[in-house]
């Protein structure tokens, strides 16, 4: 991020916090979180607030049906062209999160994604995470995946679901229909086509020897959906460190899967000529014209991230902020665990650490890079650089829970679902 990006966003994060942020709130992120990591959560998660309105709407009213979350679910609403992918996964996300949520009676969860999708179903983190990696690398499309950080991580830390409600989304299925998905089905749901051989091969037009290259890359790539597979949860995540050490595996899978994608991928693209380069780019900048064209996305969005932007004139910014103003820790953990003075130090270092993460986990999005090997390395790096996040916040949490009793550990334990009741 260029200089001037960084000093607009810091200008931002000073009028929030001078007319959006209550006092206490100002005290949680304004001072500890520090001002620029405000400003890029808040003023990120404003970009897909216009596409939340139509999600709620498609949640309303509606039940979870497992079938509903099936791959070719989405592989025919995308061939259709008539539905935003991301408001039919925003809305069947959300039906998946909240069906095990209270019963199934809330509109809506507080760590839900400015999208209205959820990076938290049940046990399950990161449902789509195989469709993201192949909009990413194939169609330079990283909104999805730029919407995971901070907000993930919190709600690692307090879970909104009780024990009980974990539990349904990993008990056996039975014969009767069943309003809470299980996590197979979740995962499952992680691949909405997989790579898109017949586009790329239309595109190309490769020859006999690209178009080996091109099924080997297919190959790789089913094979990296089933590595992303291995990191289901086969049952319920007992307490924060356990949310977290699924993240870690989820994101360790997917790294893993992009290891073994680049080769083919790079072998297939350097047998093309230039021209089919450029065609196969096309197919990038198509995609996003598209959903440009289906998300009507207003000048007020697409400017969030823009070095004059200023959020006391736009209404969106203001709601974006009160989803911030959710996410902040309670102020009375250490009265309500009667911590020491050492477990006082130790909480401000696990809060600390994991509000730095707003900084490093941007939300405003960057430039796609032109080729799809450079897009490749950068979702890795993007990655990477979450994995080091969770692993940092997982050091820290094991580090204030060394001493804790077992009350104490149940009483933290407790809070998440208790923000939710």
């Amino acid at each position: 991020m260029s200089g001037r990006m960084g000093l607009a966003l810091a200008g931002a994060a000073l009028v929030i916090g001078a007319v959006l942020l209550p006092d206490r709130a100002e005290a949680q992120f304004g001072l500890r979180g520090g001002p620029l990591g405000v400003a890029r959560f808040a003023v990120g998660h404003m970009l897909g607030l216009s596409r939340l309105r139509h999600s709620r709407m498609a949640v309303r009213g509606s039940r979870y049906r497992s079938a509903a979350l099936r791959a070719q679910d989405l592989r025919r609403a995308e061939r259709g062209r008539l539905t935003n992918p991301y408001v039919l996964r925003a809305a069947l996300t959300a039906q998946a999160a909240l069906s095990g949520w209270h019963g199934g009676r809330r509109a809506q969860g507080w760590w839900r994604h400015p999208d209205g999708s959820y990076g938290w179903t049940g046990p399950v983190f990161w449902p789509f995470a195989h469709d993201d990696l192949t909009t990413a690398i194939m169609f330079a499309d990283t909104t999805s995946l730029s919407f995971y950080g901070y907000g993930d991580i919190y709600a690692a830390i307090f879970s909104p679901y009780a024990v009980t409600e974990l539990a349904a989304y990993t008990a056996p299925q039975s014969r009767r229909g069943r309003r809470v998905p299980t996590a197979e089905t979740l995962c499952e749901a992680s691949d909405t086509g997989g790579l898109p051989v017949d586009r790329i091969a239309a595109a190309v037009t490769p020859n006999e020897l690209q178009r080996a290259a091109l099924d080997e890359l297919a190959s790789a790539w089913n094979a990296a959906r089933d590595t992303i597979g291995t990191a289901c949860p086969a049952q319920a995540p007992a307490n924060a460190s356990e949310r977290l050490g699924l993240m870690r595996e989820r994101l360790e899978a997917m790294i893993k899967a992009i290891d073994a994608i680049e080769p083919p991928l790079s072998k297939f693209v350097d047998l093309l000529n230039d021209d089919q380069k450029a065609r196969l780019d096309a197919l990038a900048n198509e995609r996003r014209a598209a959903l440009a064209a289906v998300q009507r996305k207003d000048a007020k969005a697409a400017a969030a991230c823009q070095p004059d932007y200023d959020p006391r004139y736009d209404e969106k910014a203001q709601r974006q902020y009160e989803q911030l103003v959710q996410q902040q820790w309670p102020a009375d953990i250490a009265s309500t665990l009667h911590l020491d003075e050492t477990g006082r130090a130790r909480l401000e270092v696990l809060q600390d650490t994991t509000l730095r993460t707003m900084q490093t986990l941007s939300a405003c999005p960057t430039e796609p890079a032109a080729t799809p090997q450079a897009r490749l390395a950068a979702v890795k790096a993007r990655l990477q650089t979450m994995l080091q996040e969770v692993g940092g916040v997982a050091d820290a949490l094991d580090d204030f829970e060394a001493d804790l009793s077992d009350e104490q550990k149940a009483g933290f334990a407790a809070i998440g679902p208790k923000r939710g009741a």
